[in-house]
């Protein structure tokens, strides 16, 4: 009997998380956090909710995570300008530092992962993996 693709998913995903966690540690800073921090990087001023969404955490979890990094002056909010309820989560000039001093480290840690597949794997790996996130969204 074969292992569980969503098995073998979860254990592969932890341990991404666990190299990740020990990679951040020298900025104090964890992995969920650094994945919202990215996810600014490529849409900055979006709403909490939507950060949350798009970093896969609960909007309790993103509302402790944003107190976190605003008090480490990582990211601001501002008001939305189209809803004055609403509040944009925006990189900081430090936010950005720190993902341009760790986005070296985090693609050698991708490279680590695949380093034991073709080019032609990774590519395939890389569709497969989008394809089988769109079939569940």
């Amino acid at each position: 009997m074969s292992t569980s693709l969503l098995y073998l998913i979860k254990r592969t995903e932890l341990a991404v998380r666990a190299r990740l966690e020990e990679l951040l540690k020298p900025a104090g800073i964890t992995a969920l956090q650094y994945t919202a921090l990215t996810v600014l990087e490529r849409h900055d001023g979006i709403s909490a909710a939507q950060l949350a969404r798009d970093s896969f955490v609960t909007a309790q979890s993103m509302a402790d995570m944003i107190r976190a990094l605003e008090s480490r002056d990582l990211i601001h909010r501002e008001p939305n300008p189209a809803n004055r309820r609403e509040r944009l989560v925006l990189l900081t000039a430090p936010g950005r530092r720190l993902l341009a001093e760790y986005a070296e480290p985090a693609r050698r840690l991708e490279e680590r992962m695949v380093a034991d597949l073709s080019a032609e794997e990774v590519g395939a790996l890389r569709e497969a993996l989008v394809r089988t996130w769109r079939s569940l969204s």
